[in-house]
């Protein structure tokens, strides 16, 4: 990576502003059920406070319509107090007096957690004045929130702009395991894409398909391409708009593998019926809702030769466990190889949500914390929150 990081710059007594990604997902008591974000943080915290910095934390969480109690940063402030062992002041504002005075009276070593971001529509817009406003409050900007990296929104991109900015470990190590996939992957490589809508993905293929040995296509969107080479799909999800862009993408690739059995059923929340066809015999009135038994095995022979893997896009309706088979032997065939030394990357999302569901998060290489902004990334495009920081 060729952006400065925290490592080249002096931290010590200065006020940083550190941009993180706290946008957690809670019970309906408000608790936290995943803190995977927040100790993905944690090795950028523990080193600026090791430095003696003064630790201001900008994040967002939700999609709130202006203040709303709901999404309130303070059960992270909470969880991530217990985390670093101290404790996390919390101000109920990003910007504004109270706040400047908060950062004002805080020590060196000392943590301050701001209020949501996202109560004040002008992050979204990446207002100037607003930016300008958040910049007031340090010397230096840490952006260590790669989810968010592919927004130029005011805490991401803005405030790079006015005061010197570097990357936190967590944004430097996802640029490295994405980047050294894209220029310098160990072979065979090969990646797996998933999820419903071809149109999420078809920058993804393009991107990627003169540089892998195998794309395996699979998850509603391959529904798409069945279509394209003429198989009847029933009632499976289809992405109409991308339709002949899918035809012409197989076309002029040979290293495309798709389905060539699927799970079928009457209704995917409901289901009264389930049972295995061929592709060339989906049911009209049935949909597609995980690969087949003929397809699981195809595509594991394929992964056990890989040396490097990344995965972006669940099987099926992995939340139902009538459909999670096949998302479950792909993640369970990937952390065999990873044991076996593959290069082994989850590209965030729902990937990341099923490996860490199923029990094998912990066996994988690298699972990325952004969804929207790994699949940006292998897209081959710029992050405006990553082209902002300090080149080294």
């Amino acid at each position: 990576m060729n952006k400065k990081t925290v490592q080249d710059v002096d931290v010590r007594d200065k006020r940083v502003l550190v941009r993180v990604d706290f946008n957690v997902p809670q019970d309906p008591s408000g608790a936290i059920s995943d803190d995977t974000r927040i100790r993905a943080a944690l090795p950028t915290l523990r080193y600026l406070l090791e430095n003696g910095a003064r630790v201001i934390l900008v994040s967002h969480l939700g999609r709130p319509e202006g203040v709303d109690p709901k999404w309130s940063l303070a059960p992270v402030a909470t969880r991530l107090s217990e985390l670093l062992g101290q404790p996390v002041q919390t101000a109920n504002d990003c910007v504004g007096a109270e706040v400047e005075a908060a950062v004002s009276a805080l020590a060196s070593g000392q943590v301050l957690l701001l209020e949501n971001v996202r109560f004040h529509p002008e992050e979204e817009k990446n207002d100037p004045a607003f930016a300008k406003q958040l910049a007031s409050l340090a010397e230096l900007f840490v952006n260590d929130a790669f989810g968010t990296a592919h927004r130029a929104h005011a805490s991401t991109e803005g405030v790079a702009h006015l005061l010197p900015a570097v990357a936190g470990f967590l944004l430097g190590k996802e640029l490295d395991v994405l980047g050294g996939v894209l220029h310098n992957p160990a072979r065979p490589f090969v990646s797996i894409l998933g999820g419903a809508k071809v149109k999420d993905k078809i920058g993804v293929i393009k991107n990627l398909l003169p540089t892998v040995d195998t794309l395996i296509i699979g998850g509603g969107m391959a529904y798409t391409f069945l279509k394209a080479q003429g198989y009847e799909i029933g009632k499976s999800i289809l992405d109409a708009k991308h339709l002949e862009q899918a035809g012409k993408t197989l076309e002029s690739s040979k290293n495309i593998e798709l389905p060539t059995d699927v799970l079928v059923t009457d209704h995917f929340q409901n289901p009264t019926l389930v049972e295995t066809v061929a592709v060339s015999a989906i049911p009209a009135e049935l949909e597609g809702v995980d690969i087949g038994p003929e397809t699981i095995t195809r595509f594991q022979e394929i992964l056990r030769g890989a040396k490097t893997v990344v995965w972006n896009g669940p099987m099926g309706v992995f939340e139902n466990p009538k459909f999670a088979n096949g998302t479950r032997a792909i993640a369970e065939t990937l952390a065999e190889i990873a044991e076996h030394g593959a290069n082994v990357i989850i590209g965030g999302g729902d990937s990341a949500a099923a490996v860490e569901q199923m029990g094998f998060a912990d066996r994988m290489t690298h699972i990325s914390t952004g969804g929207g902004a790994s699949l940006e990334f292998l897209e081959g495009k710029t992050l405006p929150g990553v082209a902002a920081l300090q080149d080294k």
